[in-house]
């Protein structure tokens, strides 16, 4: 799939990471030394989250780039009052994370993303290749079919790297506001957005 995206589009591809783990950008690094990665510094991530993309800028032969808001969040709580993700999520999510998301990807014609299928029942339909009609963009989903067990196999293949807190009861990562433990069992975006009926950031809606 990598392979495929870098020959359609070269330096106009793209990859975005959250960095819960470095899977997808080892996987295109190797594809795509050099490539850019995009992630989205939204000025509420956890220290551990960080450290990821700290390692991953040292470490793998990749240009990292971080977007940030237009606002810091102390300039947002300014103008929409403090704690907007307690209040309005959606509103906070489309300011720290979708406006920047469209913003950085102005330069490209496609990004790679790092959805699966079995993540959440949200994304059971994941397609490995679309065309997002609203950005004018082809998304590329190359880790699509890969089970959970293909991503620990990968992990523990390649030592690669992975953040702390998915070892400390954490199933997915996002912003530290609205991010929780998820219980055994549950879906692994149960602990995104706990008290609201939300599991998606608008990102790939």
């Amino acid at each position: 799939v990598v392979e495929w995206a870098l020959g359609e589009f070269g330096e106009r591809l793209c990859v975005t990471s959250s960095f819960a783990d470095a899977v997808l950008v080892h996987v295109v690094s190797k594809v795509a030394p050099g490539i850019d990665v995009v992630f989205l510094d939204t000025g509420l991530h956890f220290a551990e989250t960080l450290r990821v993309r700290e390692i991953v800028q040292r470490t793998l032969p990749v240009t990292v780039r971080s977007v940030r808001p237009e606002q810091t969040v102390a300039e947002q709580a300014d103008e929409h009052g403090p704690k907007l993700w307690a209040r309005n999520p959606d509103e906070c999510c489309a300011l720290r994370k979708v406006e920047p998301l469209e913003r950085a990807l102005s330069r490209y014609d496609a990004w790679a993303a790092g959805l699966r299928r079995d993540e959440s029942p949200s994304r059971a339909n994941t397609p490995v290749v679309q065309f997002e009609a609203a950005r004018s963009k082809v998304k590329v989903s190359p880790l699509y079919n890969w089970t959970q067990a293909d991503v620990d196999a990968y992990i523990s293949r390649y030592n690669v790297l992975v953040n702390a807190l998915l070892r400390q009861g954490y199933a997915s990562v996002g912003c530290w506001p609205c991010t929780r433990r998820t219980p055994p069992g549950a879906d692994p975006r149960a602990g995104r957005w706990p008290m609201f009926d939300k599991t998606e950031c608008g990102l790939h809606q």
